[in-house]
């Protein structure tokens, strides 16, 4: 072989591997071959990763609208494509909650695309926008496949001129969302379809965005506080304008209500109940309910969509949701956090098809699960970086975990406070099963997680400004259906733990549990309930000292607990529901268990702490008690 001949190959080969994403040292067993192509050596085998092919992404879904005289033209980039596309305008002003009204026909789409003769069809007796007269207009669109599954839901605007015909508009496609409330302002975030320099008007100030961008995340100060600001939003070409009231002072101890929700993915039963990854129809409900009992907030705890998929789609399904929830989202904040169908990861099956192994997608620090997350949402930030310098950190002179940035946060409210954590960081679904590839699982809280915990709450402890504090994380300490198997339990055994760089880490499952609920029972007097989801279900229990919560012949230390503490579990909002399984220690403190779609609302009164759960579809009570009297 010649010389050059040769060098060109090492010289192809190393560049090839340079350009290829380093493997964190977090795992293990898994390697790029000499294609460049990962895989997992389980058993002396080889399993490589599942190549992402799908056309399902939002880049291709929103259609890249182009008009033309009459109407406007859609591309979803999916020759395969075939279906329907609904449409309908959307009037601003006839509803505080505007969404689109659907016209009686629809478009085909054939090879991926589709036409709406916006001229033909929405003219005349249907133009109930008057978008002729004003020279603009909005239309809401809707994708479905050939099966009638819905796929996404998008907005456009078009302007209108009679010598010219239809042109695009500057458009918000996504929002606007109220985030961040403060007890002087609030953060105002929204997607555009070109990039612009867009402003928020409140009061007689404007807020800009801080450069030409899509996606803006405008914050609003200098107001005052427990006062009701109307806000317009000016993209362009048009304005939006809704309203939301600022946070009351700390500590004010007036009464107020809030919301809780988990585990909104796609359900059955067709329709929206599966808007792909969403179940925008209970969601819509929840929401229209949680709005018209003057909720301030609504804690959204994981599971927000189907997930378990790769950056681009798992970005679709966020759009998704966040076109759920967004008619009311417009108004008052709505606060998601991580759960384990968040997970965006590589998948290695065996060759029946099956799951071998799942690890989470890396760069961490742009394709991680907890990146896109943050990425998609505007929560708060914390000084909680990642899980770099812990004992078990693999390399102390390198980053080698996720961030937790906008995952792991508290918020506050009046008197009370909000802790929200993430049980599925660097998660690994099939660890339990396999672990061989390392990561975390499903419910383990990593030590620098539990550490920032114990500082949050201590510094809570103190703050004479908050009487109740809530900590929310998506897997139950105290599972009672279809995760019994797992969450903060797995059948009551401790060996589980996650296995970073090959080895496994000192504390297992139990003893991590324990470790938790010491720092929210007995290093805390304001911490009332936890908050979670998982299980697809509705139910309470009541951890007093007495209740048992060890598997039989536990060896490890247990706990004494020196004052009760509540589980309100609420994964109720849309997924596939789960019965009670009645094989737990703690059984015989669950009550209320219910499989109804179910919102809980609980009512801040001073001291006094009261909950209600109520049906979103019937509006029948579920149950009804106080946690604080």
């Amino acid at each position: 072989m010649k010389k050059s001949v040769l060098f060109f190959i090492l010289f192809f080969t190393s560049f090839m591997l340079v350009a290829q994403d380093s493997i964190p040292d977090v795992f293990s067993n898994i390697y790029y071959d000499k294609s460049c192509k990962l895989y997992h050596k389980y058993k002396k085998e080889k399993y490589y990763a599942e190549e992402e092919n799908t056309k399902l992404t939002l880049v291709n879904l929103q259609g890249s609208p182009t008009a033309f005289e009459d109407g406007i033209h859609f591309n979803f980039k999916d020759e395969t494509l075939t279906g329907t596309l609904y449409y309908g305008l959307i009037n601003f002003k006839e509803s505080k909650y505007p969404s689109p009204v659907w016209y009686g026909r629809t478009s085909k789409i054939k090879e991926g695309k589709a036409t709406i003769n916006i001229q033909k069809r929405l003219s005349g007796k249907y133009d109930m926008t008057n978008w002729k007269k004003n020279g603009q207009g909005t239309l809401g669109y809707r994708v479905a496949n050939k099966k009638g599954e819905l796929l996404f839901e998008g907005v456009v605007g078009f302007k209108y001129d009679e010598g010219q015909g239809i042109s695009i508009a500057t458009s918000i496609i996504n929002g606007p969302f109220v985030h961040l409330l403060e007890s002087d302002g609030a953060t105002i975030s929204f997607d555009t379809n070109y990039p612009i320099v867009a402003n928020v008007k409140v009061g007689d100030k404007t807020f800009y965005s801080s450069e030409k961008t899509t996606k803006h995340e405008i914050k609003i100060t200098g107001l005052q506080p427990e006062t009701e600001y109307s806000y317009i939003v000016d993209y362009q070409d048009s304005k939006q304008t809704y309203s939301f009231k600022t946070a009351p002072n700390l500590g004010t101890r007036k009464a107020f209500t809030f919301a809780y929700i988990s585990d909104s993915r796609g359900g059955q039963g067709g329709g929206e109940r599966d808007l792909y990854g969403a179940n925008y129809y209970v969601l819509r409900k929840m929401l229209a309910l949680a709005n018209y009992n003057d909720v301030k907030f609504m804690q959204v705890t994981g599971d927000l969509i189907d997930g378990y998929m790769g950056k681009d789609e798992i970005n679709l399904q966020y759009a998704n949701w966040k076109r759920s929830i967004e008619p009311f989202a417009h108004y008052f904040p709505i606060i998601p956090a991580v759960g384990n169908h968040e997970a965006v990861g590589k998948i290695f099956r065996t060759d029946k098809g099956r799951w071998l192994a799942f690890i989470p997608d890396f760069p961490f620090e742009t394709n991680s699960a907890s990146a896109v997350f943050a990425e998609n949402f505007v929560n708060p930030h914390s000084t909680l970086v990642s899980e770099d310098g812990a004992y078990y950190d693999p390399n102390p002179n390198k980053t080698d975990f996720p961030p937790y940035d906008e995952t792991v946060f508290y918020y506050t409210y009046d008197n009370v406070a909000m802790v929200v954590l993430n049980s599925n960081y660097l998660y690994s679904p099939a660890l339990h099963k396999n672990p061989t590839t390392g990561g975390n699982l499903h419910g383990y809280i990593m030590d620098n997680q539990l550490k920032w915990l114990e500082e949050t709450l201590a510094h809570l402890e103190k703050n004479d400004k908050i009487d109740h504090v809530f900590v929310t994380q998506h897997t139950p300490a105290f599972p009672n259906g279809g995760h019994v198997k797992d969450d903060m339990w797995y059948n009551g055994d401790n060996t589980y733990r996650p296995v970073i760089a090959g080895k496994p880490v000192k504390k297992g499952i139990i003893e991590r549990r324990d470790e938790y609920l010491e720092l929210l029972i007995n290093k805390s007097t304001k911490v009332v309930a936890t908050l979670t989801g998982d299980e697809h279900n509705y139910n309470k229990v009541e951890i007093t000292p007495q209740v048992n919560i060890y598997p039989e012949n536990y060896p490890h230390l247990k706990f004494k607990r020196n004052r009760t503490l509540w589980q309100i579990n609420n994964g109720a909002a849309g997924a596939p529901y789960y019965a009670q399984n009645p094989n737990t220690p703690w059984n015989d403190a669950v009550s209320g268990f219910s499989t109804q779609y179910a919102l809980v609302l609980i009512h801040i009164n001073g001291k006094k702490v009261h909950v209600e759960v109520l049906n979103p579809e019937t509006f029948e009570t579920i149950d009804e008690y106080d946690l604080r009297k």
